[in-house]
């Protein structure tokens, strides 16, 4: 069967859009049965996009090779032969990709004693390996959306309810958590250096929250949550998301309209009691997981951020102050943060380095002027002869 991309089927739109206009002005047709039909028109190709996506999306399940998983010790020898066979090239790409998505980090973190899940087979297609189901009904309208997992730390892509991307991702750690709810790309930059520090280098960053400056990103990927709040993801996964998604909107005064961007989902929590690894190491095959996505994700809660993770600097520009600052009290009781756990506080290390550099400095110049005094009180003292 011949599929239409949503791109043509955007301009099929377009050009019956405008067939609609010319025919009317022909034939006279008032301005409301001219707004009447093209809003039909607009309707009827959402309508088909959406039965599109759904079609496709029963394709791939149909599709679906049965993939076993099995649970092994690595031992010096098993390290060994991953990083050969498994290697980052073009020969073993396919290889490297399943083995570093299943176990959600990259082979040179796998370490004699950990375990980690391999697959009976290798699929070039890592929909295949989706915890996420393949049609997601609540974003069957939605051009573009991102759900993101904390529990399973992996993220999804769809287009109108397909699935069309899924991948590996490491969030935040518990003292600086990725926070359930709903956020939405607002900028991207290529290469980004870090506003907190700035050896921190962030390959096509996209930004979800202007505020706290969560983003998503690529960085190293050890298979836990470990980041400070952000997404962190492989290269690959990173480029193709920053290719995929739109930034937000800009108002007359070029400032971002919230919300307007590509929207993005943070689902769950992360089980930190746990003291390695996470869910996909227990499972034993590719059926998806994941059956409590929201009915109206569109609906969902924005992102409660507590005051600690905003920095400093921009907190007095918060269009909501108690929000944020109300946030962690609520999140505690809700049983988001686990007793006993401190959040930390955004520490701009840029500004530490700045500030050690210029104690630094003034303790050189305080030492050289204790060295030069003596002499200059000795020139300037009265003669003794």
């Amino acid at each position: 069967m011949t599929t239409i991309a949503p791109f043509q089927l955007r301009l099929h739109t377009l050009f019956a859009l405008c067939f609609l206009i010319l025919t009317a002005c022909d034939h006279e047709r008032t301005p409301d049965e001219e707004v009447a039909d093209s809003i039909e028109a607009v309707h009827d190709s959402i309508l088909h996009e959406e039965e599109l996506a759904r079609t496709e999306a029963d394709s791939l399940v149909s599709a679906q090779p049965q993939i076993q998983y099995k649970r092994v010790v690595v031992t010096s020898e098993l390290r060994d032969s991953l990083r050969k066979h498994c290697a980052k090239t073009k020969e073993t790409w396919d290889s490297y990709r399943a083995l570093t998505l299943l176990n959600r980090k990259d082979i040179q973190y796998f370490r004699v004693g950990d375990t980690i899940v391999l697959p009976n087979k290798v699929v070039e297609d890592l929909r295949m390996y989706s915890v996420f189901p393949f049609y997601y009904e609540g974003a069957k309208d939605l051009p573009k959306l991102i759900v993101i997992s904390n529990k399973w730390q992996c993220y999804a892509c769809y287009e109108y309810g397909k699935l069309v991307r899924f991948a590996a991702a490491n969030t935040g750690e518990e003292r600086k958590p990725t926070f359930p709810g709903r956020y939405a790309a607002t900028w991207k930059q290529r290469k980004r250096l870090s506003s907190l520090d700035s050896t921190w280098v962030l390959p096509f960053t996209i930004n979800i929250h202007q505020y706290a400056g969560s983003a998503m990103h690529q960085f190293d990927m050890p298979g836990r949550p470990v980041s400070h709040s952000c997404v962190r993801q492989f290269l690959s996964d990173a480029e193709w998301v920053y290719k995929w998604i739109s930034v937000a909107k800009l108002d007359s005064n070029r400032r971002f309209i919230p919300y307007t961007g590509t929207p993005v989902i943070i689902h769950g929590l992360f089980d930190f009691t746990r003291k390695r690894g996470g869910p996909w190491l227990e499972l034993a095959n590719n059926k998806p997981q994941i059956d409590d996505l929201p009915a109206k994700p569109m609906e969902v809660e924005p992102a409660l951020i507590p005051m600690s993770q905003i920095p400093k600097v921009v907190r007095g520009a918060l269009p909501d102050y108690e929000r944020y600052a109300n946030a962690e009290t609520e999140l505690r009781k809700r049983g988001w943060i686990r007793e006993g756990v401190h959040l930390r506080e955004s520490i701009d290390y840029n500004k530490l380095r700045r500030d050690k550099r210029m104690a630094a400095e003034k303790k050189r110049r305080a030492d050289s002027l204790a060295r030069i005094t003596p002499s200059i009180e000795k020139t300037l003292s009265p003669s003794t002869n």
